[in-house]
């Protein structure tokens, strides 16, 4: 298969900062559409993959999905793009289009594994993918999504990761008016489920260890701010129907298993490296439970998009230049970012 370079920032050892490097990218196969990224937003799992946190990691790894872009080419009998259109790719670029759960919209779901925009096999062209901190990528139109022009571009971004990480467990969930739903942590993810549940007409409770993030939590839309280092605000907490826990790191989730309603579930979304500890009579008295999330769908993922393109709802960012990738790796380690990185692609051409 024929393939050209392509600029693009990545990592060569788990221990070193990321650099400038050429990548191959395939040409255009009969259904692909290839992209000029204009921003690329940055999440907790590309920090956890370029440091090889979980392990697996295949270096170079050139992180980034979230992807937005223009269509600059398309393949042969490419029918949903054309050139010039605004256009998405988040965490899946392939999946096997057998199983079930490909058959139902729930890709990230399939039994025979889906493809990860980067580090991962690419089962049908072969070698290792590469993601969104390069200047162009090539993906299967049926894992690219729309992007309405009536979003602002670089804080649509986050959508695409962080939006539907959020969007699908609230929405499967239930959330909406009448539901208490929590939400554990105001971050990337927090900071994208109190707008988007929010808008689903719920009353939300945010559970925070920063003052100063639960003061612009009510900005951000939260009906209640709960200090969760404060055991007399954690006492008196209304009941929730689902909490939502965004958290990277470790931390005791029953204190918040407490605090469900009958039946009610706490999901992570968040990914921490180590496990975490559940006490069991936290979830048998009440019938609770403790689940998990991982993003969407492609249809749910467009779904998402046309949400918050109804509802004008797009991420808090700090627009960022390539070269300054590493500063914002080691600010985002610390949780020093309100609340999401994005980078100008533009820089990179510079």
């Amino acid at each position: 298969m024929s393939t050209h370079n392509t600029k693009a920032f990545g990592a060569d050892v788990a221990t070193a900062p990321l650099k400038e490097m050429n990548i191959q990218r395939r040409e255009t196969t009969p259904n692909d559409v290839e992209i000029e990224i204009l921003y690329c937003g940055i999440c907790h799992s590309d920090l956890h993959s370029v440091h090889n946190d979980w392990g697996g990691t295949t270096y170079p790894v050139v992180p980034g999905h979230e992807i937005v872009g223009k269509v600059t080419k398309v393949g042969d009998e490419v029918t949903k793009f054309k050139v010039g259109d605004l256009a998405g790719v988040g965490c899946i670029v392939d999946s096997c289009r057998e199983c079930d759960h490909c058959h139902n919209g729930d890709e990230q779901f399939c039994d025979n594994g889906w493809t990860v925009v980067f580090n991962s096999v690419d089962k049908k062209h072969g070698g290792i993918t590469y993601g969104g901190f390069s200047e162009s990528i090539v993906v299967d139109e049926n894992y690219v999504v729309r992007v309405p022009e009536t979003l602002d571009l670089p804080s649509a971004a986050p959508i695409l990761c962080a939006g539907i990480t959020v969007y699908s467990p609230l929405k499967h969930w239930n959330a909406g008016p009448g539901k208490n739903i929590g939400i554990i942590g105001i971050g990337g993810l927090g900071h994208m489920a109190i707008k988007i549940a929010k808008a689903m007409g719920a009353f939300i409770t945010i559970f925070t260890t920063s003052q100063a993030k639960a003061d612009d939590a009510k900005r951000l839309g939260a009906d209640n701010v709960v200090v969760s280092t404060d055991a007399e605000q954690m006492k008196n907490c209304p009941k929730q129907d689902m909490i939502l826990d965004t958290v990277s790191t470790k931390h005791d989730i029953n204190t918040y298993i407490d605090l469900l309603k009958v039946d009610g579930s706490l999901v992570i979304v968040g990914l921490p490296a180590q496990p975490l500890e559940i006490g069991a009579f936290n979830v048998v008295h009440g019938r609770k439970s403790f689940s998990g999330s991982n993003i969407g769908g492609i249809a749910e993922t467009q779904e998402v998009l046309d949400f918050c393109a109804q509802h004008n709802i797009t991420a808090d960012i700090e627009l960022i230049n390539m070269n300054q990738i590493n500063n914002a790796f080691e600010r985002l380690e610390k949780g020093d970012v309100k609340y999401r990185f994005v980078i100008d692609m533009a820089s990179l051409k510079n």
